[in-house]
């Protein structure tokens, strides 16, 4: 049922998902793989670097209410507890701004590979000298 919510989404994204969408798909270059519409536990994110995970929530005018505010809260707050830093950007800063927000995501990102702890090699085999 997510998956298909998720591809309803995809299908019907707005002009700022689809423009910031764009401008995500040109960091795999650099090795940040973005996904769009992710499902996550029972919530879909509008886009996901999981491995640096990463959200960004692109909000519109129906986030303006006092109950819809309230929602967006208790969701970051949930997924921030299960470790993931979410970023929210307002439609209109994604369309009129769309240089400062990639620059925001760009710096979240260097921050946080900063922080993501390579794995060790694992230990030789044999232990003889």
């Amino acid at each position: 049922m997510a998956n298909e919510h998720a591809r309803e989404l995809r299908n019907n994204a707005t002009a700022a998902e689809r423009q910031l969408w764009q401008k995500l798909r040109d960091l795999k270059v650099s090795g940040q793989k973005f996904r769009r519409q992710v499902p996550i536990d029972h919530f879909i994110a509008d886009f996901a670097c999981l491995s640096h995970r990463l959200i960004i929530e692109v909000d519109g005018a129906t986030h303006a209410t006092d109950e819809e505010i309230e929602s967006d809260t208790r969701r970051q707050l949930y997924l921030e507890s299960q470790g993931f830093r979410v970023l929210r950007f307002q439609n209109s800063d994604v369309i009129t701004n769309i240089d400062g927000v990639m620059d925001t995501v760009v710096g979240v990102l260097d921050r946080l590979a900063c922080e993501i702890t390579p794995t060790p090699n694992p230990s030789p085999q044999g232990g003889g000298e």
